[in-house]
């Protein structure tokens, strides 16, 4: 295992420094991790794991650091104290993913010592948590059988649901759905939870996917559902809502260029192509709900973990509903303050972390 700063130019996210990047390689089993710490000024950080063939250990590092910051504003904003961290594991699951190299990777995030607790993310499971808990304690999302939260894309999707209708407050004058036309890339863990909401409240769904299992899946609970063959098609289409849920970076300018849609709003991670991109939706009228505020009810439930008392869902989701106002109020902060969503929800993360973890400076008596 190896820590070290974080590198230049990688170690730049959006202008913001990790407290720490830490290595993990254990050649026997073929585990290639890399976890990152952006902040764990509101305490330690939380954010899941993520197995995934990328094309090479940069653009792991890149993605990790990403997430990871995202993690950090998405704690924050949630109200939950708890810093923001992630991990990536470098390689394919369906080849690479075995007991070995789990249990290895969890003896990774105890050499920790608890400023890092893992999650599930991409490639990663609920039954994979249970696996790597054998070697360490600083892990969530395990199975329900283990005394977990399980799936934690049922209050992703929630919370996604909740920032959707609170940007629906905000544009339309009412949170209702009814009869808008969502548009969704990616009806896997998160995407498949969030157009049962919608079709639930009367929403006209469009979906795509590259797996045509999942859009099968989708058609054949939800007979009323259109699919489309593409994610270029879907945006294309007339649509009131944009629904990103897929993997990040969804919002490139030729996307914004294309939409009609007139909010967007999605479950997926670092949804913004660059640093300029919510500024271009903010010209082009769109009302962009940030990711890391609306996609914050998958966090929120893995962490009801960590009470004492054990884990509640009811409890769990209760807080999650809080996302709609939390939207709302970014969402209204930056039509006041005259900036862009993104800066709006950024401010109001910084300001919890500065003025909650500065209290850690008040010594208490052991």
């Amino acid at each position: 295992m190896t820590t070290a700063p974080t590198p230049d130019p990688a170690g730049s996210v959006f202008g913001h420094r990790h407290e720490q990047v830490v290595f993990c390689h254990d050649e026997a089993s073929g585990l290639r991790a890399i976890v990152a710490l952006h902040s764990t000024a509101l305490g330690p950080g939380l954010g899941g794991t993520r197995f995934y063939p990328y094309a090479s250990e940069a653009a792991a590092l890149a993605d990790v650091l990403d997430l990871s910051q995202g993690m950090a504003y998405k704690n924050a904003l949630a109200g939950l104290d708890l810093g923001g961290g992630k991990a990536v594991i470098i390689g394919d699951p369906r080849t690479l993913k075995t007991e070995a190299l789990l249990r290895a990777y969890g003896r990774f995030v105890e050499s920790l010592g608890g400023r890092y607790f893992t999650a599930c993310d991409v490639g990663t499971f609920s039954p994979d948590m249970d696996v790597i808990a054998r070697e360490t304690s600083y892990v969530t999302g395990r199975t329900i059988e283990h005394g977990g939260a399980g799936d934690s894309s049922v209050l992703t999707a929630f919370g996604v649901y909740q920032g959707m209708r609170a940007s629906a407050q905000h544009v339309w004058g009412s949170p209702s759905l009814a009869g808008r036309t969502v548009g969704i890339t990616g009806v896997g863990k998160v995407g498949k939870h969030l157009v049962a909401h919608l079709v639930e409240e009367d929403a006209q769904v469009v979906v795509t996917d590259p797996s045509p299992e999942a859009t099968a899946a989708i058609t054949a609970r939800f007979p009323q559902v259109r699919v489309v063959e593409s994610a270029e098609a879907l945006v294309a289409e007339q649509l009131d809502v944009f629904s990103p849920c897929a993997l990040g970076h969804a919002l490139s300018d030729e996307v914004v260029a294309a939409l009609s849609a007139t909010v967007v709003c999605g479950g997926a991670n670092n949804q913004l192509a660059h640093e300029g991109t919510a500024k271009l939706l903010t010209e082009r009228g769109i009302s962009y709900a940030p990711d890391y505020c609306v996609n914050a009810g998958g966090v929120i439930q893995v962490a009801d973990e960590l009470d004492p008392h054990g884990f509640s869902f009811e409890r769990a989701q209760a807080r999650a509903t809080g996302i709609f106002d939390t939207t709302l109020a970014v969402l209204e902060r930056a039509s006041s303050e005259g900036i862009t969503t993104a800066e709006a929800a950024d401010r109001q993360a910084e300001q919890r972390m500065h003025a909650v973890g500065r209290l850690g400076q008040i010594h208490l008596p052991r």
